[in-house]
């Protein structure tokens, strides 16, 4: 299966990887990022976490040619802490966010991420769950879908759009990912759609609704930073400017000095920052990865390093 890791060696590097270290991929995927933190920890542990069960069978077969050494966890990465606090993991020396969806996922022609092709809408990355891009699209309010398109998609004729899905789905179910482009086309005009590309803003939107991509982020990361052993350190790959706005917030917030001490000459311990940036401004993919990767063109890679020691060490 083809898939492409973008940013793959410059995320490992930044990682720092120790040979007998424990290591968290919370996005498996294809196993691209997890096959090469397994070669590098023959000492080590990986946990690797997906809520895709087809991407973890196929992970699941390339990391056993490597080691024995990980366990794969069937679940969303916002559960990572309660899932390695069950296995009694208290702390970790690194973890990898690669976000957004795979390559196998958009060319599937089963998963509906794609606006390309004919295909039954869906876009559900764990497809044991029950709400899906139909389920959506069939039933939420002109104001909701007004305000997801908006807020997800950035779209500006997010009310036009959610307006003549309202009117068209009164007389047809939508059933499959053309029927939907088109009825964005009609609403918007086809100088407007062949200029703009509002589909794939349209449908980044639902993606993003179907999974709770951004508030299962805003919700790991912090938790993420709460498991790293001083010196640790965190990598994520972001794909849009939603994930990247929510990882350099979360990252601001727990870098900097707290105003209410920001001027003392000395900052008490309980004050100092829990993480600092490895990465002042976000590494992009070279121009021979954007080449040979079109997909990678909008990647952005942030780093942070834990400095403050993690009470559970000790």
């Amino acid at each position: 299966m083809k898939h492409y890791s973008v940013l793959k060696m410059e995320s490992l590097e930044y990682l720092n990887i120790k040979e007998d270290g424990i290591y968290v991929d919370a996005t498996l995927g294809y196993a691209g990022h997890s096959s090469e933190i397994l070669k590098r920890i023959p000492n080590g542990y990986l946990y690797a976490f997906d809520a895709d069960m087809e991407a973890i069978r196929y992970s699941d077969s390339v990391l056993k040619e490597i080691g024995t050494n990980y366990e794969i966890i069937h679940a969303n990465y916002e559960d990572m802490k309660e899932e390695l606090l069950k296995r009694g993991v208290q702390v970790v020396d690194g973890i990898l966010f690669d976000l957004g969806v795979s390559s196998p996922q958009i060319d599937s022609m089963t998963r509906g991420f794609s606006f390309m092709r004919e295909e039954i809408l869906d876009m559900r990355m764990d497809q044991t769950q029950d709400f899906d891009a139909k389920i959506l699209l069939n039933t939420y309010s002109y104001e909701a879908l007004r305000d997801i398109f908006f807020q997800f998609g950035e779209e500006k004729k997010s009310a036009l759009i959610a307006k003549k899905i309202v009117d068209v789905r009164n007389k047809k179910r939508f059933e499959t990912t053309i029927e939907l482009v088109e009825v964005i086309k009609e609403a918007v005009g086809a100088n407007y759609f062949y200029k703009n590309h509002p589909e794939r803003k349209i449908f980044q939107a639902i993606r993003i609704e179907v999974n709770h991509e951004l508030s299962s982020l805003e919700c790991v990361l912090p938790d993420a930073i709460s498991l790293l052993k001083q010196g640790g350190r965190i990598s994520v790959i972001t794909f849009h400017s939603l994930e990247d706005r929510i990882t350099k917030k979360v990252f601001k917030q727990f870098s900097e000095v707290d105003d209410m001490v920001k001027g003392l000459p000395e900052i008490p311990y309980e004050y100092q920052p829990m993480i600092q940036l490895v990465l002042r401004k976000p590494l992009l993919p070279s121009d021979k990865e954007v080449n040979e990767n079109s997909r990678s063109k909008s990647a952005k890679l942030r780093v942070i390093e834990r400095i403050k020691e993690n009470e559970k060490e000790k």
